[in-house]
């Protein structure tokens, strides 16, 4: 009997699992495996990670900003835009990919996220750094 071979995802997730299991602190591995998650469906494994991710890092911009995209697919859309507004804090100026990032539509139809985006937008004009 043959085995079926597991999708691209799910062998780079059970690799990266591998890895964190050995190095949990690894925080490539843990982006990684945040990124993994969210787009396999799995939104709580994800989240977890995000947060691991914010804790080992805190002034880490994207950081944060997956934190909020994580937040707002888990229908948490206050935690979601304090993590968006502490994202754009710490400089994430990524105004076009912030306008129409399709993890962020549960909390775009807010007008704290269009607040938001506009500071964004005045941010990149002015010359900050993006991501």
């Amino acid at each position: 009997m043959s085995r079926q071979p597991k999708s691209d995802s799910a062998f780079e997730i059970g690799f990266y699992e591998s890895v964190h299991r050995r190095c949990p602190r690894y925080t490539g591995v843990i982006e990684l495996l945040g990124g993994l998650y969210t787009k396999t469906g799995r939104i709580a494994d994800g989240l977890k990670m995000d947060r691991k991710l914010v804790r080992l890092q805190p002034q880490n911009a994207t950081a944060h900003y997956n934190l909020a995209c994580s937040l707002a697919l888990s229908e948490r859309p206050l935690d979601a835009l304090a993590a968006l507004r502490q994202s754009v804090a710490l400089g994430y100026t990524d105004y076009d990919w912030m306008r129409q990032d399709p993890d962020l539509k549960p909390i775009a139809h807010d007008a704290a996220f269009q607040e938001i985006l506009d500071a964004v937008k005045k941010a990149a004009k002015a010359g900050g750094k993006k991501r």
